[in-house]
Parts: C-alpha cells; structure tokens; sequence
C-alpha cells in the first residue's frame, strides 16, 4: 500500500523540474505560437488580466502535474494488474517487464525517446473505453509535452527500489482505495494549492451534508433520473460519497437489473464540475476505479466504458444567468474544457441535489472578477468566491413548483459572508428568497484543514415553508486536537444534536431562531447566552452619532510602491517632506500607536498632487506603468482625471485634523488609539474623526469604552472571524483548538458605527490609561537612544520602568473593564477601587484565577497562560492590601454567579497585553542604532566625495577604533571581547541584497526582470515623444523568485530597493573573504562608479575574466538608469556620468569580447554540495 505523505514529498520535486523543462518546452515554435494565441483569446474572451508569463506560469504548472499524475494512474493500474501492458514498473518481475518492453520499443523505433514510450501508455488508456475519459481531448496533458530527458528522469523516479529490492513507492492494494490522490490534489503543487485554494473535504463532514442533502431529496422523489451535482469537485469526495449511496439505492429497488447497468444509472446521477483540470482528472480516476471495483472486475481492459459526468472547467464562468448568455457575450473556452458540455452541466434547475465545499478565497484577477459581476446578482464589493458560488449551488437546484420537488443545497462554506460587507446582499436580497432549513456554526469544530471559520448551510430552492430555521449557534471550541477529528467534542455534538431542539451542552445549543431574525446583515451565531447579553448592551445612542466619519486617509492602490520601513525614503533622498509616518493596524496596540512605516507623500504643502523633487520622481517613475493602470470604482487613474503617481485615494481633509483615534482593522481584540496628527492611516488602521470642535476630553472617553471588554464583546459578535492569522486554509482554526482568544477579527468603521454607547463614558480612567501609554513609548529602548547612547544601565532602567507602567496599565485596564459593566446595567455595584489599584501582573487578574481553578478542576484547557508568559494563580495575592484584595474575590464571586459577566471576563474578550519580550526589543533597538553608524556618509564617500565600496574587515577595521561603537556591539552580542567582524556580518547579512538581478532572483524572476526592462524600455521611449501603445505591466514577484528570502524581505512584490546595503558576491579582494559591500542610498551613478572601481581593482590584482563578467554585468543593468537620470555634465570630470558610464561598459566589454546580450545570460555557477559516493 502506498504511503500517501512520502508520495506526495517527492511527486511535489518531480513537478518542480517538470515544470523547469515544460518551460523551455513552451518556447518551441511548436508550442509558443499555440500558447500565445491561447493566452491572446483568454484575454480578449475576458477570461484573464494576466500577463503572458503569469498566465504561462499557471497552465505550466497544470500540465506538469497532468504528466506527473497520468504516470500516477498507470502506475496504480500496473502496481493492481488493472491494465494488461506494463510501461514503467510493477512489483516483483512485473518492472524487469516494463523494462523489457521499453527497450524492444526502442529496437524498434530508435529515434524516439522515453518521452514517445510513456505516450504508448497514454494511447493505451486511451484505446481501452474504461480509461479514455482520463486522457481526452481536453486532458492538460496535451498542452504541451516534456523533453524525452525529463520523461526519463520521471521513469528513474518510479522505478527506484529501496535495499531489500522493492519499490520505493508501491501502490498494490487489494482494496484499490485512491483516497491517497485526494491528498495529491491538495498538495502536489503549492503554486495550485495557493491559486486554487485547494482543500479535501473531510470524509466526516461529506457524510454529514449527504445525510441532510442526498438522503432527503431521494426519500420525496423516484430514483429513476436523479441528479446530484458538486461545481466545486475538487478529487471527488462528494462524488465517491454519493455514488456509494447511489449504488445501493439502485441494488436495492432495482435488483433485477444487471449490475453494469446499475453502476451506469449510479454514475450518470452523479455529476462534477471543477477549475483545476488535474482535480477532474482525479475524480474522473477515483470514479472508474469505484465502478471497477461496483461491478466485481479485476481489470480495466475487460470493464465496460463507463460514462463519467465529470468536467474540467470554470463552473461559475459557464452558468448561465439567462438563456442565450453565450451568445452575446465571447463563447471563448480553455482547450482543457468541453464547452458544450460544461454550458449543459450548468444549466439552471436541473439537479435533485447540490453540494459544495466551494473555494474561499477573493479573486484575483480583475478579468474574472468583472465576468463573475455579469453572472451573478448579488456580488457586493471585494467578495469571496462563497457568494457566486452560494447564488450557484441555489440555481442549479430544482426550483420547487407544483408538478416539481425542490432540489436540496448543502454546503461547508467560509463564515465570512455573516460579517463582512460582501455578504450583505447575499443574506438580505437572496437567503431571505430561499427556503433555508439549517445553519450550522462550525468553528468550533475541529476541522482538519480548516483554519478559516466556518458554517454549513442546507436548503431547498423553494420559497421559505416555515417560519423557523434549525441552527447550531457555538459557544466554545474543541479544547484540544482530538485524535480522529470525526471524534472531536465539538463536531460529534452536533452530529448527535441536530436533530433536537432546544439543546445545550457545554459546546453548542441548538435552537429553531426566528426566520426574520436571520434577515438581516450580520449574523450572529453564538450560543450560551451571547443573544441575551447582546440585548442588554442595546438601546443606547449610537456610537455613529458621536463622530464625523471613520476610514482611511488613504489608499495608495500599491502599497510596496509606496510604503517602507522608517528611514527607506531618506536613504534614497527623498525629502522630510515628501514622507509620513504611517499607521498600520499592528502599530495600534494596547492603547499605544508606534508607526515603524513611513509613505512617500507625493503631495505638496497645499496637499495638492505633485511630483517635482527627483528623489520622489525617480522611486515612482519605476513603477509609473502598474501605478498608472491602477482601478478605482469609476476606472483607472486617467479616467477619473487622477495622476498617474498620486495615491489612489487620497482624503486631504482628514489629515487636516489633527485629533483622532486609531482603530486596528484586524486584530484579535480591540486596539484603539488616540491619534494627535501628523500621520497618515491605510485601510488596516483606519482612523475615526469626530466633530471639528471636539475637545481631547471628547475622543478620550469615546476611546475608553471602545477599548473595554464589553466593547470587544459586542464588536466580536458583530464582526467577521478571520480566523487563523487572519484566514489561511490551513490546520483547524484557534477555536477548533481551544484557542479562540488568538483568532483574528474584521473590525469595520460599518459594524463600529452601530456600536451602542452607555450612559456614563469612563473619561477618567481612560486619561489615565492615554497618559501611561504615552509614558510607556517614551521609556521604549528605541525612543530613549535616540539621545543617548545605549548602555547596560540604560537598558536595565528601561526595562524596570516599562514593567512598572505595564503593570499600571494592567490594573487600570481592570478598573475600566468593571466601571464599563456598570455603565451598561449589568451590575448593581460598580466594584471598582476607589484610589489607585496596586500594580498587576499577567495571570493575577480575577477572570485568570477563575480560569486557573477551572484548570486545576480539570474542567478547562487553555493555553492562554503559557502564551502569554504567565503562571496561572488560584488564590487572590497576598501582597495586594487588604481592600484591592477583598474587591477582586468580589470580582470572583460576581464572574460565577453572573452570566453576563462570566460571558465578559473570557479570554475572548479580555485585553492580552500580548508584549514584546523586552530581549526582543532592545535587540532590536541595539541592531537599529548600529546599523544606523554603518550607514554613516563618512564611510562610503572618500574626503572628495567619492564612492567608497567597503569589506565587512574594512568596516571592522575603521569602526574598530570607535570605543561607543564597539561598546554597543558588546552589549548586542552580550559578551566582551566580541569579534568584531563576525559581528558585523551578522548584522549586515539580512540587510545586503545584491547588485545583480541574477544574484538576487532564481530563473522564474528574472524572466519577470525582463518582462519590467521592456516595460521600462517603453516607458523610455513613451517619455522621449515615441508612440509605444499600451504599455504592458509587468508580473510581480513572489518569494519563490528570490534566491534568498532576505532579498524578498528588503524588496517586495515590484522588487523595490528597501534594503540598507549592496552586496557584491565573490568581488573582494583575494586576500579579504569578508563579504564587500555599497551602502543602498547611492544614485544610479554612483553605484556604476562603485562597480567600475571594484572593476578597475580586480582588473589590477589580477582578476580572472569569469570574476569580472558579473561585475561588467552590473554596469551594463544600472547603463539605462544611469543615461535617464545622469546625463548632465559632471564640471568635476567634463564628462556626464552617463557617458562615463557607457565608455567603462564599453571597454570592458571589448576586453571580454562579450556582448550586452551576453551579460544579460550570466547565471551564477550552482553552490558545490558534497556528493554521497555511489554504492
């Protein structure tokens, strides 16, 4: 049997060079005029804004795992003797077979390659009826073909055998189970996974929807003519889960029928539709195996050729809105799907069934998302696939009338559409419609796979029938990882509860709410209380009537054109004025805002658009192409009379108010802040203004409830979880895990409006809380050596102070919790101290020793107190005086006896005071101030102002003699005596990127660097008065084109320059190994004046020409900034540098007898590993 995990480690390799070879392959004039054209008719049919490469990119890597996974199939097939003929290998003598035929295949045809013998295994599954679905016209296989050499490399990786002789992989099972190809689906290729978001159903969860699906629609209609549909079949779970079913229903109302006809009649009930030609593939492998298996054979030659309805297409690009859809608009279709064929699966109203675990994610490209606006009706703002494809799952179910039975729709779909704005639309305008029968909380549940919450829906597409819906609201996740998620505490009470109602456990209560209730945007599915509290916190004035307005001051449109660590843009000089601090949602924390990011500000003092200082002009002008085609609602840039370098949204009037406060967009509980101006605010920290009259005393009592408890409490009902991190699909999320205090919320200025205000607004305490804050950033390491240099005493002050402050804070925050519950009613007695509490410590807090005893009952596990560095206490301090102590056991008694209370004093809602380490932090500080002393001007320019390239023993050698220096390298090291230049290549080495693009990026990046020198090259010609066109905007990077993810850190998505320093691969001296570096702030000029002096040095010592090639390599990259920035004469010199620069790059071409082009296909040799000997 195979072993799923090991299989899919190293098929994930075999794609990888695949793809590398599938590449080359697509430039072949036998494949490239096909692919462009293709990629030309995609575009023009709106079914892509991508670029070429982009585009390529992705159907590369289809078709490399369609090769990796047809091998796969016959692979399975030689390994169970499904097939008579062996090609590649087998267990026992069955390889020795394979080998045998392949070389009297050669014998026989000599020019062919391994490449032509896998294609007779593909011609074979192709002539047997049971296997010609696999390979079709429409298989991506037939896209492109690999080279004979990678084929052959495919056919070693399959027949390696382990020591004892048998194969490393071998999928020889007597129960042909091919659930292990689920797991090749979801893993095989991260670029898929990503783009796709593929994710395996569960088996317990598929169970579960066909229970409360399937099995009703067959119980109200003949089974003769059934149809059950999954658009979003991924490997086929569903698909497998319902043709069992299928099956057994027609063995058992029609047994007389012969058995090929009843797994026939099964299979033409099922039917499947997926994006991802390879997850067809697989379905369509895992359905014949299933009907082999259904009629009792042990070989596909013999097996009938069974009709399988499982397509590859886009299942929300071919549903149909309206008859003749596709006939006024472009009937384009991909060559991997049949479109007749998928406009029938597709067509409106015709299945009994309807299930999906559709894809959570937003669209990417901006062609797709337009189509999807045209095709569906209810699709609001920056939505989730989950809408079009909720509106889908309803259309394509049978509309109940009177001659016909409604079609059942289940689903396990992301929760995100109960919260977020997109959903409105979606649950007022079209739910509302549905006859909507159930709606399960699933969040909670342990879910592998699962890190984004959430909820199954079922329904039938009808008009309501009743005017309740059963619902399973959550109250609290599974407290661990169960060992079989089927078994979780979570998931099998609502297994077991459903069908009752009222119930409530420790997990869940199950209840039939109002219908109307669940008409209207947000939803709100907690249990075990949380409806009541929620009532009891409404009435009062709206928060919304108390401000201006809530948002952002701006959107830049392209952030990494745009945003930068703080002190990027003046290193590149950009003027003070020309840059803002920027406030970013992790910057708002605990009643503190501490922007480590700053903006280029291309406006002027009147705040009006403009671009005239060269520092600015010249950042921007590398990115004019993407920046110019920037979209708002009402177009591009140009269209809505904006420039092509201001931000795309831009809200002067905002700015010029100075008081504000600060909001985190995402974050885990409610972070506000006030603001006292001067910043600028994106979309994760929006910043709400109140009246222009409104005092400080205003915004600091607003502030004060909005950073309460209670506050938290109400914004997480009205808020969508992200879940895990912010919603990755990845393992099951925090509250499936007992952690729900670390999921990640979406805090909208929208749902905070609707905020409700209590009577009495804590303006003292929250004055208190603002002064200790502001006191707390002054005492941070970074802020304090800004005027002195760091020390151990420093430090240690420092360190003593913040804990101190922390501590107030702590307590304080405890006083505004509890003056917050009385504020709202739900106590009689404030039970808040009436001077100044004594400082409190994480793990102290009444709600803490109440979970610390729940912990030691064993009725609770959390890992609340080891995440935050606390020792769980369950009795109150002895060293709090007498009063402090005798308030918080009444704070105790009032959390176990008071339900609103007990909800209020969780985890979820109470502030984490989730710190940096201190260590962390003065690191981090210690690293700054030093790496701030390498960037001195004195180093890197000579007396006469000349550029000054530097080795790391250099720079040891000159700041070696600086006692301050070398004093805080010691203190950052932690040891005296520390080596100095082992130090500063430390420090150095996550701050240097290199000077070459082949340095710095792998093969896939530097086809993208092309892609951004013709755009550059355009834009060039554009700017000299040419007629260039549309001028194309070149792909993005990602971190898999970087050779280093350092290099990704300090560049980016559009490969900004952000790093600190220029590194020169192997270009010191040959006496100095030591790294050589350039400091990042020199112009174009300078760094080719830095590049021709290492030349030039090189040159005299000796150099090999292969030492130089790189080096004339760089000249030639930085000629055509250097000849658009720096053409003016130099009076120093006489000449420009530009033709300084073009006579260097000219000689030393001549010397090398190279040409430009030839630089330009410069690699870096591959690093040397040592290679095991061969047994």
């Amino acid at each position: 049997m195979i072993n799923a995990a090991a299989l899919v480690a190293d098929l994930k390799k075999q794609v990888l060079l695949l793809e590398d070879d599938l590449r080359q392959r697509i430039a072949l004039p036998e494949f490239d005029q096909e692919w462009r054209s293709e990629h030309a008719a995609a575009t023009s049919g709106d079914r892509t804004a991508a670029t070429y490469t982009a585009w390529a990119d992705d159907r590369i890597t289809q078709a490399a795992v369609s090769w990796v996974l047809t091998t796969t199939f016959v692979r399975f097939c030689e390994d169970n003797a499904l097939l008579g003929p062996v090609w590649i290998s087998g267990p026992a003598e069955r390889r020795q077979e394979a080998l045998d035929a392949q070389l009297a295949y050669f014998r026989a045809h000599p020019e062919h390659t391994d490449r032509e013998w896998v294609e007779q295994a593909i011609a074979h599954l192709a002539a047997t009826p049971a296997t010609r679905g696999l390979v079709d016209d429409q298989a991506m296989l037939h896209t492109v073909s690999p080279s004979g050499q990678a084929v052959g490399r495919l056919l070693e990786f399959w027949r390696q055998r382990t020591d004892d002789g048998t194969l490393v992989h071998d999928f020889t099972d007597p129960q042909l189970d091919t659930r292990f190809l689920g797991d090749l689906y979801q893993d095989l290729s991260d670029h898929a996974k990503k783009t796709y978001a593929l994710l395996q159903t569960p088996e317990f969860v598929e169970e579960f929807i066909l229970d409360r699906t399937l099995e009703p629609a067959l119980n109200d209609r003949p089974l003769d003519g059934f149809k059950l549909i999954d658009p979003a079949c991924g490997s086929g779970h569903f698909l497998l889960g319902a043709f069992r079913r299928l099956l057994a229903r027609w063995q058992a109302e029609a047994p007389a029928l012969g058995r090929r006809d009843q797994v026939q009649n099964a299979l033409d009930a099922v039917w499947g539709v997926d994006i991802n030609p390879f997850a067809a593939a697989i379905a369509v492998f895992r359905l014949t195996v299933a009907a082999l298996k259904a009629i009792g054979h042990s070989s596909l030659e013999t097996a009938p050729g069974f009709k399988i309805h499982v397509l590859a297409g886009d299942s929300l690009w071919f549903s149909r809105v309206k008859e003749g859809l596709f006939q006024t608009q472009s009937e384009f279709a991909y060559s991997t799907e049949h479109r007749e064929g998928l406009i029938e699966a597709l067509s409106s109203g015709q299945y009994d069934a309807v299930v999906a675990n559709p894809p959570y994610i937003t669209v990417k490209d901006k062609a797709l998302s337009t189509s999807y606006r045209e095709r569906f009706a209810y699709l609001k703002g920056q939505y989730q696939l989950t809408a079009p494809f909720m509106e889908l799952l309803f259309r394509l179910a049978r509309r109940g009338a009177a001659e016909t039975k409604p079609g059942w729709v289940g689903q396990i779909t992301s929760n995100a559409f109960m919260k977020r704005e997109f959903g409105t639309p979606i649950i007022e305008d079209f739910l509302t419609h549905l006859d909507l029968r159930e709606v399960i909380d699933t969040s909670g549940a342990y879910i592998p796979g699962h890190g984004t919450p959430t909820v199954i829906l079922v329904g039938r597409n009808q008009t309501p029938a009743s005017g309740t819906v059963r619902s399973v609201l959550g109250i609290r996740g599974e407290p661990g990882r169960p060992a079989v998620a089927a078994n979780g505490l979570v998931w099998s009470s609502i297994a077991q509860n459903i069908g009752t109602s009222p119930h409530e456990d420790a997990w869940i209560t199950v209840v039939d709410l109002p219908r109307a209730s669940l008409t209207s945007h947000p939803w709100s599915l907690t249990g075990g209380g949380a409806a009541a509290l929620s009532a009891a916190l409404a009435g009062g004035q709206r928060f919304g009537d108390q401000v201006r307005l809530i948002g952002r001051t701006c959107h830049t449109g392209s952030d990494d054109a745009y945003f930068a660590p703080t002190g990027t843009w003046t290193r590149f000089q950009v003027p003070q004025a020309h840059v803002r601090p920027l406030a970013t949602g992790d910057a708002v924390r605990d009643w503190a805002l501490s922007p480590h990011t700053e903006a280029l500000f291309p406006y002027d003092q009147t705040l009006q658009a403009e671009l005239e200082d060269p520092g600015l002009k010249r950042l921007l002008w590398a990115q004019r192409a993407g920046l110019s085609l920037r979209r708002e609602p009402g177009g591009t840039h140009e269209e809505i009379g904006l420039t092509w370098y201001e931000w795309s949204r831009w809200h002067p009037e905002r700015f010029r108010i100075p008081l504000g406060i600060a909001m985190a967009f995402v974050a885990t509980h409610n972070h506000f802040v006030l603001d006292r101006g001067g910043k600028v605010f994106n979309r994760s920290a929006p910043v709400i203004k109140l009246p222009a009259d409104a005092t400080e005393d205003d915004h600091l009592k607003l502030l004060g409830v909005l950073n309460s408890s209670t506050a938290c409490f109400w914004l997480k009902q009205n808020s969508h979880n992200k879940g895990e991190g912010g919603g990755a699909r990845v393992d099951a999320g925090y509250a499936a895990r007992g952690e729900s205090h670390r999921d990640t919320y979406e805090f909208t200025g929208t749902t905070l409006q609707e905020f409700p205000l209590p009577k009495q607004l804590p303006l003292d305490r929250a004055r208190v809380l603002d002064d200790l804050a502001q006191e707390l950033s002054r005492n941070q390491v970074e802020a304090l050596i800004e005027s002195e240099p760091p020390t151990a005493d420093l430090l240690g002050e420092a360190e003593a102070a913040q804990s101190s402050l922390r501590g107030r804070m702590i307590a304080h925050q405890e006083e505004l919790d509890w003056e917050v519950y009385a504020s709202y009613g739900l106590l009689d007695d404030a039970l808040v101290h009436a001077g100044e509490p004594p400082e409190v410590r994480l793990g102290e807090r009444a709600f803490e020793i109440v979970l610390a005893r729940r912990i030691a009952a064993g009725e609770e596990e959390t890992t609340w107190f080891s995440r935050h560095g606390s020792t769980p206490i369950t009795e109150v301090p002895e060293h709090w005086p007498a009063d402090y102590r005798e308030l918080v056991q009444r704070r105790i008694d009032a959390i176990e006896s008071v339900d609103a209370i007990r909800l209020l004093e969780a985890p979820e809602y109470k502030r984490r005071w989730a710190t940096e380490p201190f260590t962390k932090q003065a690191d981090r500080a210690l690293r700054g101030w030093l790496l701030d002393r390498l960037e001195d001007r004195s180093l890197w320019f000579t007396s006469q102002g000349q550029v000054r390239p530097l080795s790391v023993s250099q720079l040891a050698d000159a700041l070696g003699r600086d006692a301050e220096f070398v004093s805080v390298v010691e203190l950052w090291q932690g040891r005296r005596d520390a080596d100095l230049v082992a130090a500063l290549t430390s420090l150095i080495e996550s701050e240097a990127v290199p000077y070459l693009a082949a340095y710095r990026l792998k093969d896939s990046g530097l086809r993208k660097f092309a892609e951004w020198q013709r755009t550059w090259e355009l834009q060039r010609k554009e700017d000299a008065g040419e007629p260039v066109g549309t001028i194309p905007v070149p792909p993005k990077y990602s971190t898999a084109d970087f050779r280093k993810t350092s290099y990704w850190s300090n560049r980016g998505k559009l490969d900004v320059p952000k790093e600190r320093f220029i590194l020169y691969p192997g270009a010191g001296r040959e006496t100095d190994p030591t790294p050589l570096l350039g400091w990042a702030g020199w112009d174009h000029a300078q760094q080719s004046l830095a590049l021709a002096t290492i030349i030039h040095e090189r040159i005299a010592e000796g150099a090999p020409d292969a030492q130089l090639v790189p080096l004339v390599a760089g000249l030639a990259e930085l000629q055509p900034w250097v000849e658009q920035w720096h053409s003016e004469l130099d009076p120093t010199f006489g000449v420009s540098p530009a033709q300084f620069a073009r006579e260097q790059l000219s000689e030393h071409l001549k010397s090398l007898g190279l040409t430009v082009d030839d630089l330009a296909a410069w690699r870096p040799p591959a690093p040397t590993r040592g290679r095991r000997a061969a047994k």
